[in-house]
């Protein structure tokens, strides 16, 4: 027989991994909500050319910056220690890969401050550019993506998916106009690449809130879905 000891420590196993596995959880919402915060305010930085704003976003990535840390460590000593299968090893996978997209996620919403705190000090761009709508598709991407990863929506992620190419063509778009004005008004150049290099920051963080809608259903169907027809390569 085993001895009374060992039964009781294996028996608390599965209790000590739920127990972990929901503290991961909790500090995965934590950052989300951070993250989420710190893009909706490099947005509001753009549209409202707010500097004050710009500089708390920046001020604000070391705290993500460090919980990203945190996380990915509770996620290799959950592996270490309890050996999870099946749902819970693909929960903690899934963990893994979106503190990594939400970590970037955060950088790039400090890029975004930098170029915002550079054009509110200088005169707007005379070009007709689908800004806006940008700002919001890629806000309302980040909002599902982060809400299908709290209720396992897998409805809502694959909403999040469908919204991606619409983002691409307007970043695309953008370029084209910018190209125009410059040619016009060469002194827009510097102020061209700053508008420039926030969209493609909007951009990519549309592509990593699709990364994480694609987790979500990996993490309820068990479906990789990545690099299947109709799905968005994943971009450097």
């Amino acid at each position: 027989m085993f001895p009374v000891a060992s039964v009781r420590k294996e028996a608390s196993m599965p209790q000590h991994l739920q127990r972990a596995l929901e503290d991961l959880k909790t500090k995965l919402l934590v950052m989300g909500t951070l993250v989420e915060d710190a893009i909706n305010d490099a947005i509001q930085s753009l549209e409202k050319r707010d500097t004050a704003l710009a500089e708390k976003v920046r001020k604000g990535d070391d705290v993500i910056d460090q919980l990203e840390v945190d996380i990915e460590e509770e996620c290799l000593k959950v592996l270490a220690l309890h050996q999870p299968v099946a749902t819970d090893l693909r929960f903690v996978i899934s963990v893994m890969k979106v503190n990594n997209d939400l970590e970037r996620m955060g950088d790039l919403a400090c890029s975004i401050a930098g170029r915002a705190a550079y054009l509110s000090t200088h005169d707007p761009l005379n070009a007709p550019l689908d800004f806006n709508r940008m700002l919001k598709l890629v806000g309302e991407m980040v909002h599902d993506s982060l809400h299908c990863l709290v209720n396992r929506d897998c409805v809502l992620a694959r909403s999040v998916l469908g919204r991606d190419d619409d983002v691409d063509d307007i970043n695309a778009g953008m370029f084209f106009v910018v190209e125009e004005l410059v040619r016009e008004e060469p002194v827009a150049l510097r102020r061209a690449i700053h508008l420039l290099s926030a969209s493609r920051a909007l951009e990519r963080i549309a592509d990593l809130a699709t990364n994480i809608a694609e987790d979500v259903i990996f993490l309820v169907e068990g479906e990789v879905i990545r690099h299947q027809p109709g799905v968005p390569p994943e971009e450097d």
